[in-house]
Parts: structure tokens; C-alpha cells; sequence
């Protein structure tokens, strides 16, 4: 098979869109790195999505963790410490195990049956847990950025008359963000890392329809060979990752671009080891 032929029958088959069935022998080189690299469509879902959904939610959560009254601070406070204080591989567990639970036909609220199924689906319930503990991260992260806000700029936007949520969102917000954006980026990069794990907890792939990490799985379990599928995977996942660094560089710069060239602060890539 020609290597055209291959991105015809398998660049879009992690999406059900081409060839039905995997190949099952003689693997060439370009139907890995096609298949690998259609699976990473999901990859890049599951982080785009957990990201922007959980970059409001960790807002809220820093904000209800700084607020003075208990009824807002504990509970924010619990949401960190509990998706922070566990694995994320145990997360997908415990949840596809709890989606499991649910009941088949639905839960009836108010007259009106929901459906529940969809839940353990992996698109579903898995970026469901992405966006709940990259917001617990990402919300500590904002929380302590929240706290080192200078007291000069509270004072002078007191001084110019700035109030309530005008003085939030022309102050409080955008130094919060640029304190926080380094770090920021390090958590969207792990999270990008992190959807890895989706296929290998307790969520099925329907149909074969994996991520990256999944399809070179795949190959490796049949050629007996991990030296091939596995470099295919962290070679994507560097370029992903060199994108995610320009991408949120550029913005760290806009964020910065009203401060002089010696206090502008440089996005500095630190990987973790374990969650």
C-alpha cells in the first residue's frame, strides 16, 4: 500500500471517517505515523476542550478560595484538595466506574428522563474529568497569583475610583493572569501530556477509535517492537508541544507588553514527573 493510499484510508479513522478495519500485518512506517497521528486528534479535543472549559472554572474557584466567607473558601478549598490529593488515572476510574452506576434508561428529574449513557463514553466522561482536575490545578495556580497582586495597584485603582467588578476585571483579572501565565502554561502543556492516560483507565475505545497513545499500543503489541510507535508518539507530542509554548508565549507577551523589557517575565518550560 502507498503511503498516499495510506492518509487516504487512515487519517481520519480515530474519527470513523475511512477505513473500517486496522491493518493487521506488514506495517509499513507511513500507517503508523498516520494512524498515530489521527489519534492525536483526540489528544488535542480532549485538551482544547478541559482547557478553555476549566480556565473559567479554576477563575471561579481561586476567587471563592480567596473570598472571606466559609461558605465559598471551603469548598473551593475541598475542590483542590481532593483533585490535587489523587491520581488522575484513579479519576478516570472512579468515574467511568461511577457513569457505569448510572441507570440504563436515565435518571428522571423533575418528569423529564435524562440520558446517561454518554457519559461513558470517553469524549464525554473522560474530558468531563480533564476539565474538573486541570480547573484544581490551574485554580491554585490563579489563587496564588491572586494573593501576590500588589497592594500598589489595589490602592491606586481605590485612589481612581475603581470599585467592585470594573475594579476585577480592569485590575485584579489581567495582573492575576500575568502572574500566573507561566506557570499557567506548564499545567496546559501537562494537561496536553495527560490525555495520554484516557484510553489506558477505564474508558473504552469504541470501535478502535483511540488517541495516539492508543494506536501505537497498537503496533507496538503486534510488531513486538516499541522502538518505532512509541518515538512516532513523543515526536508528535514535541511538536504539540512546541506549539502550545508559541501559542501561550505570544499571549504571555501581550499580558506583559505594557511592563519594560526588565521586568517582563519569561515562560520557562518545567515538565513533572508525576501528577
Amino acid at each position: 500500500m502507498s503511503c498516499a493510499q495510506s492518509i487516504q484510508d487512515y487519517a481520519l479513522r480515530s474519527l470513523g471517517i475511512g477505513e473500517r478495519l486496522l491493518p493487521r500485518n506488514d506495517f509499513t512506517l507511513c500507517e503508523q505515523v498516520v494512524l498515530i497521528g489521527s489519534g492525536l486528534i483526540w489528544n488535542v479535543y480532549f485538551g482544547v476542550l478541559a482547557l478553555s472549559f476549566g480556565f473559567l472554572l479554576a477563575t471561579a474557584v481561586a476567587l471563592g478560595k480567596a473570598a472571606d466567607s466559609p461558605w465559598l473558601r471551603k469548598p473551593s478549598e475541598w475542590f483542590i484538595f481532593v483533585f490535587r490529593g489523587s491520581p488522575l488515572f484513579i479519576q478516570f476510574f472512579l468515574a467511568y466506574e461511577a457513569f457505569v452506576l448510572l441507570p440504563r434508561n436515565g435518571i428522571e428529574l423533575l418528569g423529564i428522563t435524562a440520558e446517561t449513557g454518554w457519559l461513558t463514553r470517553a469524549w464525554a466522561g473522560a474530558l468531563i474529568v480533564l476539565f474538573l482536575n486541570t480547573a484544581a490545578y490551574s485554580g491554585e495556580i490563579f489563587y496564588g497569583a491572586l494573593r501576590s497582586v500588589p497592594k500598589g495597584d489595589l490602592e491606586a485603582a481605590d485612589a481612581y475610583g475603581f470599585t467592585g467588578w470594573h475594579k476585577f476585571r480592569k485590575i485584579t483579572w489581567p495582573t492575576m493572569l500575568r502572574l500566573a501565565w507561566p506557570a499557567y502554561t506548564n499545567e496546559a502543556i501537562f494537561l496536553f501530556h495527560a490525555t495520554t492516560l484516557v484510553y489506558f483507565s477505564g474508558f473504552p475505545a469504541w470501535q478502535q477509535k483511540g488517541d495516539a497513545l492508543y494506536y501505537a499500543n497498537y503496533f507496538a503489541d503486534k510488531t513486538f517492537n516499541p522502538f518505532v510507535p512509541y518515538p512516532i508518539v513523543a515526536v508528535y507530542f514535541i511538536l504539540l508541544t512546541l506549539c502550545l509554548i508559541a501559542l501561550f508565549g505570544w499571549a504571555n507577551r501581550r499580558l506583559n507588553r505594557h511592563l519594560p523589557q526588565t521586568q517582563r517575565r519569561r515562560i520557562r518550560f518545567r515538565p513533572q514527573v508525576i501528577r
